[in-house]
């Protein structure tokens, strides 16, 4: 198993009750702007993430290591390093998650679960690696999770999102009995739970960490970036732009009010933040560093 060689980016660590969180990097990739925020018109968006000549926004890799209750809990493993190299030019990623785990001197056998809150390449790439061609686990102690709806669309193949999906970033793993399919809201370890909320795939799941009445919650692709915190501003891949509208609004009446710290999936300068309304009741945020 190789990493690459440049450094990641710095590694922001906060916490939360008996948590510690902290965001660990499968670097950064590009994604063509106008994809990323559906029918909001360019002029508006590229103020709040500059394009460059090809269209393109540079978006995070976010994952998250939850440590405390004695469990080591992954959150999401990037793209990884299996994409064959056109796709790997077209996204310009550089797999470098496994150099955070250096850097934070963690080893991927230390890992007891990897949650992924949907199947897309971009968020379970690092759940396995090739091995004399084969895939194998990245995390050879950790239970993996997965909603059985996602699962069971994702072998579908359809031809809306096929690209989106690789079998062997998971199907190895229900093969071998690491990976379990839940079927909604779950609770996966003391004061780890999933929550469904539907949108950008029918079966996305957000994870929930609550300690001591404090509350993080990584939302994933319901709201990928700080730039999406409008409830219209959802993007041109969510499979039902309208229930995705729906499920910010219902996320935004308990997080805001509630103070829940939310880590942001694809925000590669602001993967913390509160989020609060401004003085016209627009979601904003207030970030972490």
């Amino acid at each position: 198993m190789s990493t690459q060689t440049n450094s990641p980016a710095k590694l922001h660590r906060t916490s939360v009750g008996d948590f510690e969180l902290t965001v660990l990097t499968d670097g950064t990739y590009w994604l063509d702007g106008g994809a990323m925020f559906g029918v909001i018109p360019k002029p508006m968006w590229n103020k709040r993430a500059p394009a460059d000549d090809l269209n393109r926004i540079t978006l995070g890799l976010n994952s998250l290591l939850i440590r405390g209750g004695g469990k080591n809990i992954l959150i999401e493993t990037g793209i990884g390093p299996k994409l064959e190299e056109k796709r790997q030019k077209i996204y310009g990623n550089s797999a470098s998650l496994l150099r955070s785990f250096e850097t934070l001197q963690v080893s991927p056998d230390e890992i007891d679960i990897v949650i992924n809150t949907h199947l897309h390449f971009d968020h379970c790439g690092w759940n396995t690696y090739y091995k004399d061609g084969r895939p194998v686990p990245t995390f050879p102690r950790a239970t993996y999770y997965a909603q059985q709806g996602e699962w069971e669309h994702a072998q579908e193949q359809h031809d809306r999102d096929a690209i989106s999906y690789m079998t062997d970033n998971y199907n190895p793993l229900l093969q071998n009995g690491q990976m379990k399919l839940l079927r909604g809201d779950s609770e996966i370890a003391p004061g780890v739970r999933v929550k469904v909320f539907p949108g950008h795939t029918h079966h996305m799941q957000a994870v929930i960490i609550e300690s001591h009445g404090k509350t993080a919650c990584y939302i994933s692709d319901l709201i990928p970036t700080t730039a999406h915190l409008d409830p219209l501003w959802v993007m041109g891949y969510d499979l039902d732009p309208i229930t995705c509208i729906d499920n910010r609004k219902k996320f935004y009446e308990i997080a805001i009010p509630e103070k829940w710290l939310v880590a942001f999936t694809h925000d590669h300068e602001h993967p913390f933040a509160y989020v609060e309304r401004d003085d016209r009741g627009k979601p904003i945020a207030r970030y972490v560093q």
